[in-house]
């Protein structure tokens, strides 16, 4: 009886040996990579029609012999680009060349290998001549090919409707603050003005606030000049990419006029900055930030300012200050590109005796700061019409 048992587990285990070897005869190795299995492909960039707008990219159509090939047809404008599967996260996996800085331009690109990955290294390609293109992105073989039409389409002028335009950028005295930028002069339906100091840098021009992801007023080229002889090029496009700007190469007293009707611009330079004469800066309130203040560097914390009542230029905040430096902004931007309140030069004293010199600026950069030498009590004032600050102890 025991041996018949012991014939029966032999019997087992040799049956199971032998399928364990045919099951090996059976193994697939899967060279390279797996299909990108996906329902929807977008890109974005500079260069696309969508900017790099996370939350609205481009989006391509798959085809109906490949759900898996993407394609797409238009215009790029020069700049870069890459791809995702979804919208709304920075953090996913991007379709990317393997070389950073691939061009797309009239040669055309046949099968060539892409990369997909997320975090570093950020890949794009680059478009270096702006143009309709054919674009084909196969997920299936991980390829891309591009073919260049024609030459970009020439910009369809139409009237713009607005109810008020306004100026954005660094070379503004606004800065690049979208919730309270530089709002220009209605002359007449189509006819907007500027009058007042532009500082050496970009600058560009939108209908609404509170928000970068809408068409700007442009120039067609990006670094189109604004100096002393005027504006490089007197033509502007309406778009949301590619982001160009123009630059104030002279800083100045200019008068800017837009024209919403033709699409052109006119510049003229009416002299140096005078530093006697500022623009008041329209504010609803002024935070402080530093490791000077209460709150410290954090802008969820910011020291908030009071307005005066019968001057809405007057600014005022009361308490405890230690030693270290500060300023000042008009909004919470947890980026901190926003323009600063700044001293006109680095580390201006605020003591009990008060502070060092009156004048402020307002400006990305350089990133001047106050420093408070004596720790107290203070009353800290900012006059946003004369660009002037107080300081006074009261310990």
């Amino acid at each position: 009886m025991k041996l018949k048992n012991i014939l029966i587990l032999c019997t087992s285990l040799l049956g199971i040996c032998l399928l364990s070897c045919e099951g090996e005869k059976d193994l697939i190795i899967i060279e390279g990579n797996l299909p990108i299995k996906t329902s929807t492909l977008y890109m974005v960039g500079n260069s696309t029609p969508s900017g790099w707008n996370i939350d609205n990219p481009t989006p391509l159509s798959a085809t109906e012999e490949d759900p898996l090939v993407f394609i797409w047809e238009g215009q790029l404008y020069e700049g870069e680009l890459k791809l995702c599967l979804t919208t709304g996260s920075w953090d996913a996996g991007f379709i990317r060349p393997e070389i950073n800085g691939t061009e797309i331009s009239a040669e055309p690109i046949v099968d060539e290998k892409f990369d997909m990955h997320a975090g570093d290294p950020d890949n794009k390609w680059v478009i270096t001549v702006s143009g309709i293109y054919s674009l084909k992105f196969d997920l299936r073989n991980w390829t891309m090919s591009s073919t260049y039409i024609k030459g970009a389409d020439e910009p369809v002028v139409e009237p713009l409707d607005a109810e008020a335009v306004y100026m954005i950028g660094d070379a503004t005295p606004t800065g690049w603050g979208i919730d309270s930028p530089t709002i220009l002069e209605k002359k007449s339906k189509y006819i907007y003005e500027y009058s007042g100091p532009l500082t050496v840098g970009e600058l560009k021009c939108c209908l609404s606030t509170g928000n970068f992801n809408v068409p700007f007023i442009r120039p067609e080229t990006d670094g189109t000049a604004i100096s002393k002889s005027g504006v490089a090029k007197n033509s502007f496009v309406y778009t949301s990419a590619p982001d160009n700007k123009w630059k104030v190469v002279d800083a100045g007293e200019y008068t800017l006029t837009f024209d919403l009707e033709k699409w052109t611009i006119a510049a003229s330079y009416k002299g140096d900055i005078n530093e006697g004469e500022k623009t008041p800066i329209e504010a609803e309130t002024v935070f402080m930030i530093g490791d000077a203040t209460p709150g410290g560097w954090s802008m969820d914390d910011a020291s908030v300012f009071i307005i005066d009542k019968s001057d809405k230029y007057i600014f005022t905040w009361e308490g405890e200050l230690v030693k270290g430096t500060l300023k000042a902004c008009l909004e919470r931007d947890g980026s901190f590109s926003c323009p600063f309140i700044r001293p006109a030069s680095a580390d201006v004293e605020i003591n009990h005796t008060g502070v060092a010199q009156p004048g402020f600026v307002f400006t990305r950069n350089p990133d001047d700061k106050w420093k408070v030498t004596e720790s107290g009590k203070y009353r800290i004032t900012f006059n946003l019409k004369n660009w002037t600050i107080e300081a006074k102890s009261i310990d």
